[in-house]
């Protein structure tokens, strides 16, 4: 196990800046490019308010379902939100900063994920009161337990096992499992029924930044 660096590193003696400059060809930098192109949408613009007239016409059961389904994307778009910070501080703390960069741009992206969500609940669905039944064992198995101690692990070990395991938690299964699937299934039911074209919107804003 690696000692925790961020209790060793009182001070840097350099800056890649100002050193060796920055290196546009790195893989993370050509994902930062396209975060930058392609990320800049703002949940707070889009449109609900067909949304809200939808929702008046769905029956109890189809309500159930959509409730269902935000309940389960906000919660998991939160935890993602929480846990990717140790992998950034693991980037910083190696002087990675083309990394650090597009790992900053890729936590304000899911900050907007759970915004987006948050005003459909509240200016769509309205009062809706507790939505934790929502969440099912193997739900809270992967967000409340798996996927925080894999993250969290990496605050003291940043051995290339721990970064491995961290990466197929969150990379793998929680963005490209349960995330892209579900983004899909979501999406794919609003269109064929013509439903919630600001909740449409969302989604596919969402899916272009995941992927």
């Amino acid at each position: 196990m690696r000692a925790n660096p961020r209790a060793m590193q009182v001070a840097r003696h350099t800056f890649t800046s100002t050193s060796t400059g920055l290196n546009p060809e790195l893989y993370p930098m050509r994902l930062f490019q396209k975060a930058k192109k392609l990320g800049v949408w703002d949940p707070a613009k889009i449109d609900f308010s067909q949304d809200a007239a939808d929702w008046q016409s769905l029956s109890d059961i189809e309500r159930d379902l959509l409730l269902r389904l935000t309940a389960q994307f906000i919660g998991g778009e939160e935890s993602v939100t929480y846990d990717l910070l140790p992998l950034l501080l693991v980037a910083a703390d190696d002087g990675r900063i083309e990394e650090e960069m597009f790992l900053t741009s890729y936590l304000f992206e899911e900050a907007k994920h759970v915004e987006g969500f948050a005003r459909f609940l509240s200016e769509v669905v309205g009062d809706h009161g507790d939505l934790s039944h929502y969440l099912t064992p193997s739900y809270c198995r992967i967000f409340m337990e798996e996927q925080p101690a894999a993250m969290n692990r990496l605050r003291t070990d940043a051995s290339p096992i721990a970064l491995a395991e961290a990466a197929v938690t969150y990379q793998m299964i929680t963005e490209g499992v349960l995330a892209e699937t579900g983004y899909h299934a979501y999406f794919t039911v609003l269109k064929e029924h013509n439903l919630m074209p600001g909740m449409q919107e969302l989604v596919q804003n969402i899916q272009r930044d995941e992927s």
